[in-house]
């Protein structure tokens, strides 16, 4: 079965990726030492995944769940675009500095852990008829 969030990409996009993580910052290498290999609680994250028309830094598609981090080269105006446009696809967004990850590295990695383990609000459907 085909994973939806896993589209065929454009050549460009998969070329643009792999150019990402050969040329990843010291924060996307320390952070994805915890983040590879299903290390955190089982989850599968991706490192520099498209999901056009953007690359994000992480993403576990089971929690539906980015990871941004961010240093001088962002804006804060273009983030929030971002932001914004991968939160109206579905998916719950985390930015965090480099700074943060370099230096408090266990409380990025918890934030990470608590957001993915997050239960939805309704896990399951009711039941037909019972409700409001």
């Amino acid at each position: 079965m085909a994973d939806p969030y896993r589209p065929p990409m454009a050549t460009t996009a998969l070329e643009r990726a792999r150019e990402l993580r050969v040329s990843s910052t010291d924060a996307e290498r320390k952070l994805w030492s915890y983040l590879r290999g299903r290390q955190l609680d089982g989850l599968k994250f991706r490192r520099q995944h498209a999901i056009p028309p953007c690359i994000v830094d992480f993403f576990c598609s089971s929690a539906k769940l980015i990871v941004e981090l961010d240093g001088s080269q962002h804006t804060e105006e273009s983030d929030r675009v971002r932001t914004r446009y991968l939160q109206a696809k579905g998916f719950v967004v985390l930015r965090f500095w480099n700074n943060e990850v370099l230096t408090q590295t266990e409380a990025v990695v918890e934030a990470i852990f608590n957001a993915a383990s997050a239960s939805p609000l309704t896990p399951i459907p009711l039941p037909q008829g019972e409700g409001l």
